[in-house]
């Protein structure tokens, strides 16, 4: 039996652990690791999924923004990374914490997100699309078919801009 709860119910050290397992020790490099600079997960969309005690997944949210030339910006979740064990994977874990969170963030309004990943698997499951981040500016490499995001409630976001993190005054 998998159990969904907030991030932090998970211990940091095994949290880091797990992301090193399923990405690598090098995935600080990472433009998704440069859109997090200097801001904290999004506590509401962190999620750990555990089994039997055991940290087994884990999926992380983070604020950023579509900043525009004028200094005004649009407010935007970055969803990621979903990570699983890699003896895990392809056991659904990474797609019950996903669905998980996007019932959170439709719960808390959040309507416009954005990930990295396989825009077959994240389109079909999920109604992610590569269609509005064509043109935005990237702080690193990205393949842009890659940059995919979910507007819902009839959300707009401009066509051009630079994505960055967003500091949220506490």
């Amino acid at each position: 039996m998998i159990a969904i709860t907030p991030l932090a119910d998970a211990d940091p050290a095994a949290v880091e652990t797990l992301l090193d397992l399923a990405f690598g020790a090098d995935r600080h490099g990472r433009t998704a690791y440069r859109l997090r600079e200097g801001v904290g997960a999004i506590p509401h969309l962190s999620l750990a999924a555990f089994e039997r005690g055991t940290l087994v997944g884990t999926l992380q949210s983070w604020p950023i923004e579509l900043a525009q030339a004028d200094g005004s910006a649009e407010p935007i979740v970055l969803v990621g990374p979903v990570a699983v064990l890699p003896h895990r994977q392809r056991d659904g874990l990474g797609k019950m914490l996903m669905a998980e969170a996007l019932v959170r963030a439709d719960a808390a309004g959040e309507d416009a997100l954005l990930l990295i990943g396989d825009p077959e698997y994240y389109d079909r499951f999920f109604g992610f699309t590569a269609e509005p981040t064509g043109e935005w500016a990237v702080p690193g490499p990205v393949e842009r078919h890659r940059l995919l995001a979910r507007l819902t409630n009839g959300r707009r976001l401009p066509r051009s801009g630079t994505l960055q993190p967003r500091h949220i005054l506490r």
